[in-house]
């Protein structure tokens, strides 16, 4: 296979990188500016649950940098410490997408219900496709023992399909969180003009990062597709 998924991932790393630091600049640029309101991210995060009638989802504080995420399964809305205790646009941005995540949940929204199920498949997907990549690293002995390469290859392609499919439904639940957000801060006057612009173009750069995951797994995945069928012409 040469070096074609190195050079893939390697490329796709390095856009990565250059989305996340861009990202990293942006969100550091607005959490400098102060919203006039003054609400902290983590009293942004109750005043949209309760706006949306959501009494069981508990706002925590919790350590790293962007590592703020909603996690369904004990229903809690996880802030980094500068997003909960932030008074300013990119605090309020995270705060309010975070809860976005929380409203699908409330609502049963199908894409996130999907990608859900999903991630026990991701996890498996994951380890199965370390495990090929291990025993073609011991070459044509271990694949002749076990399985063909024919047969390798439909498995890698499975799983980026798993991979593929996990990124690319991650986008609407994504898109659809920012959405919501935004809608409800407006809506709610939580911020001005400029700040909502602000916040705007922090989760815009943000999704980013998950478009330029999706492309990458797609990618790899047509990657793998176009070998296998080389190897049938």
């Amino acid at each position: 296979m040469g070096f074609g998924p190195l050079i893939i991932t390697g490329f796709f790393m390095l856009v990565g990188w250059i989305v996340s630091s861009r990202l990293k600049n942006k969100f550091k640029k607005y959490s400098e500016i102060h919203l006039t309101k003054d609400l902290t991210g983590a009293e942004i995060a109750r005043l949209m649950l309760a706006d949306n009638g959501i009494a069981d989802v508990q706002v925590i504080s919790v350590e790293g940098q962007l590592t703020d995420h909603y996690n369904p399964a004990n229903k809690t809305v996880n802030l980094s410490h500068d997003v909960y205790h932030g008074r300013n646009a990119a605090a309020t941005a995270v705060a309010a997408h975070e809860c976005g995540h929380a409203v699908q949940h409330a609502k049963a929204y199908s894409w996130l219900e999907f990608r859900s199920a999903m991630v026990p498949v991701q996890n498996i997907s994951a380890k199965v496709i370390n495990f090929v990549f291990l025993g073609m690293m011991f070459g044509a002995y271990f694949l002749g023992g076990i399985f063909s390469y024919d047969l390798a290859l439909m498995v890698i392609i499975g799983c980026y399909g798993v991979f593929a499919l996990f990124a690319l439904v991650t986008l609407p639940v994504e898109f659809d969180a920012s959405k919501r957000a935004l809608a409800w801060i407006e809506t709610r006057g939580i911020v001005t003009r400029q700040e909502h612009d602000m916040a705007k173009d922090a989760l815009n750069s943000a999704a980013m990062t998950y478009v330029v995951a999706a492309i990458g797994a797609v990618t790899m995945l047509l990657y793998y597709v176009m070998i296998f069928l080389g190897r049938r012409d």
